[in-house]
């Protein structure tokens, strides 16, 4: 098991690229989970005018 972890020697490289895209996937995760709050409150937003909005004549 020693082995596995030390990987022939380039375990100074690998386990920190492992690392590396392990934070860039929860980066990507949580931009794009605020990017759906943000969405979300805006379709909330313009719905919330369009049921506000007056109807216009001859429509």
């Amino acid at each position: 098991m020693a082995e596995f972890f030390h990987m022939g020697g380039y375990a100074a490289f690998v386990w920190p690229s492992y690392g590396l895209a392990a934070l860039v996937f929860i980066g990507v995760i949580w931009q794009s989970l605020a990017d759906l709050r943000a969405q979300k409150r805006l379709v909330d937003k313009l719905e919330t005018r369009r049921r506000n909005r007056k109807p216009e004549d001859g429509a």
